[in-house]
């Protein structure tokens, strides 16, 4: 029943919204949907959650052996509430941002969240494709009709790779369903469907080259920091906060067990990638005057290490990825968040052109402070509790002999991101005003609650995190049993 809702209800709200003539209206109306969905997930974590209400199944394509099969396990538990809890946050925060034909845009907005629920949602391999590209096709209408004025360019940079990925898992999920027993596309048969070993290199190449994509991981990342420019918003919110996510579950859970002999065998390539890339990433950030780009360059960083955590098998790391894709995208969306205030207020997003708002905007200083310290893994913030976890991770693993040159390396990154946000906090918020930051800015009802909703969500989760474990572990510890072929080779 509650998966049901959680798709049902974005769905159909977001089909309704096209026939709105008012603005006001369709803006209520997106804001409603998104509540209802987020009271949905939350009664799935609390009131009812018996795995009867967890879990929903009916043929769908029966000729192929393809079930409308949708599940609520630990992760997609995680996952459906940080886009339940984002959409709202999205809508308060962006009130008063004017769109043109706002019916539209609302619309698909909740069309690509009903993609998003369904991909954290699904048990059927071609189900969990056809959601990937009901998110993905929103994404491209919206970037292309409401960005930047290169949106254009950048929208078909964004579109191919994001269609070459999708192609490439296309051809990988057809391939392991031939070689099924039953010729089934159901998620347990995938996990018992042995691979030869020449076969499944191959396989596994292409399903990490879409999911990879989708994080981003370098050297896959190029199309991100341009979209995340370009896109309003609103969209980056949720492109940066919940999409990308897309890409880590599809690691997790049609990944790492389907193809664990080649997911052990490529993992300490895959790691050098990863970790290759937050480094590179983190450099970036430190060079940038664009407030946009430092996000979406440090978000590559904060993907990679999610990345490599998982090639590490092991149950700390693997819980500390699951909650830190939670806390990544709270996190960062209240960066987007403070970014488009500035922006709207001043006309710009360079670093060089800001200063001084501490002075005459001591809320929103504060607000950011503690948002962008979560974001460097602050102790008794959300991030720590994810970034420890996963550390520990890559230390503990069993499977790679450079358990310690990996986490030295991405290590660094702690360090390198401290330099990049603090960085960027002095230079914007402290120091002197100048003509364009000194009227200052006073934040409206609207902004200052999706702020401080997201402040104190951060400072639950970094003080008590055993709310997010309970929920985490049997899913970490069924995907690590089904993927524990790499340490018998040791």
């Amino acid at each position: 029943m509650i998966p049901v809702l959680l798709i049902v209800i974005p769905l159909a709200c977001g089909l309704a919204a096209f026939f709105f003539t008012n603005e006001k209206a369709v803006r209520a109306w997106a804001l409603f949907s998104s509540l209802i969905t987020l009271v949905v997930s939350v009664l799935g974590l609390t009131l009812l959650k018996n795995p009867s209400y967890l879990q929903f199944q009916a043929d769908w394509i029966s000729s192929i052996n393809s079930s409308f099969s949708i599940r609520l396990d630990g992760m997609g538990q995680i996952l459906c509430l940080l886009t339940a809890v984002s959409y709202p946050l999205v809508f308060i925060s962006t009130w008063l941002t004017k769109y043109k034909k706002p019916n539209n845009f609302f619309a698909l907005m909740l069309l690509m969240q009903t993609g998003l629920m369904g991909v954290f949602l699904s048990m059927d391999a071609l189900l969990f494709y056809f959601f990937w590209e009901l998110a993905l096709i929103p994404a491209y209408f919206l970037c292309s009709q409401w960005g930047g004025e290169k949106r254009i360019a950048v929208t078909f940079k964004f579109f191919i790779y994001t269609f070459t990925g999708s192609i490439l898992m296309l051809v990988a999920l057809i391939y392991i369903y031939l070689q099924t027993p039953s010729h089934s596309f159901d998620i347990a048969s995938f996990y018992n469907t042995p691979l030869n070993n020449s076969s499944a290199s191959w396989v596994f190449w292409l399903m990490f080259i879409a999911f990879g994509i989708k994080m981003p991981v370098w050297p896959l990342h190029t199309w991100q920091p341009d979209t995340y420019e370009q896109s309003p918003t609103a969209v980056t919110m949720i492109l940066s906060g919940v999409m990308v996510k897309m890409g880590v579950l599809g690691m997790i859970r049609w990944l790492m067990p389907v193809l664990h002999l080649s997911f052990y065998q490529w993992g300490d390539t895959v790691s050098t990638l990863a970790i290759t890339g937050m480094i590179y990433a983190s450099l970036i950030a430190i060079q940038q005057d664009d407030l946009k780009r430092l996000v979406a360059y440090s978000s590559i960083a904060h993907m990679g290490l999610m990345c490599a955590t998982l090639f590490a098998e092991t149950q700390s790391g693997m819980q500390g990825v699951m909650i830190q894709m939670f806390n990544h995208g709270i996190n960062i969306i209240g960066l987007w968040i403070v970014i488009e205030l500035i922006e709207r207020q001043f006309g710009t997003r360079k670093i060089s052109e800001l200063g001084g708002l501490a002075q005459r905007s001591p809320a929103m200083a504060v607000l950011l402070v503690v948002i962008a310290l979560a974001n460097i893994g602050l102790p008794l913030t959300n991030g720590f509790i994810g970034e420890f976890l996963m550390f520990n991770g890559i230390f503990a693993s069993t499977v790679t002999q450079y358990y310690i040159v990996f986490t030295v390396l991405a290590g660094i990154t702690i360090i390198l991101a401290a330099v990049y946000m603090l960085t960027m906090i002095r230079r914007v918020f402290y120091g002197e005003a100048n003509s364009l930051t000194a009227q200052g800015y006073a934040l409206r009802l609207n902004e200052r609650m999706a702020l401080v909703i997201i402040v104190v969500l951060v400072f639950l989760i970094g003080v008590y995190p055993k709310l997010f474990l309970n929920i985490t572990r049997q899913t970490s510890e069924y995907i690590l049993q089904k993927a524990s072929f790499g340490p018998l080779l040791r």
